[in-house]
């Protein structure tokens, strides 16, 4: 093995989907880029890293609401662009032609063209480490989708997407949930 740069350590294991992140706002609507995601355990929980630098925040805070949207391949530049603009001054919706729809069960919308979308409340915000702890109320997923490929950022400006999916269900029966 070659040594390698610390500070690049977190290309390694960075690799968890890239989502979108809804929120509204007093007057608005926006949508943020979030590489940095977790799942908590086998519970509809999640965490993600943001803080004051990304446009939604104040809106995620004072709401206490967002839906993680799962956008696809097909998406790349769009999950870009809009990881590249600020909802200070940009109406994501309207430049990159995503559908907003309404939500049942909270404020902030859903994305018509990702693959998955989970409405969400705020159950936990971790500011030492800028981790904001969801627990999912509805989940949502376009099986008539024909892109199910999800992409995972490198932290570098490059993606890997998805490739083929290996079926072990069967050995792992009894470490699963029960309807999996």
């Amino acid at each position: 093995m070659r040594k390698m740069k610390l500070s690049r350590a977190f290309t390694l294991i960075e690799p968890g989907p890239v989502v979108l992140v809804t929120t509204q706002g007093r007057d608005k609507s926006n949508i943020m880029t979030i590489s940095w995601t977790m799942v908590l355990d086998f519970t509809p929980q999640f965490a993600l890293c943001t803080g004051s630098w990304n446009y939604s925040f104040e809106a995620l805070k004072a709401t206490k609401e967002c839906v993680i949207a799962i956008p696809t391949v097909d998406m790349l530049d769009t999950v870009v662009g809009i990881g590249t603009c600020s909802g200070n001054d940009t109406d994501k919706f309207a430049k990159f032609g995503l559908t907003a729809v309404v939500g049942k069960n909270i404020g902030a919308p859903l994305i018509g063209e990702c693959l998955a979308n989970i409405e969400c409340r705020v159950i936990d915000f971790v500011s030492s480490h800028n981790i904001v702890v969801l627990e999912g109320v509805a989940a949502y997923f376009d099986s008539s989708r024909k892109e199910k490929r999800m992409l995972h950022a490198v932290g570098d400006g490059t993606f890997i997407v998805d490739g083929r999916t290996f079926d072990r269900k069967k050995k792992m029966a009894a470490k699963l949930p029960s309807g999996l």
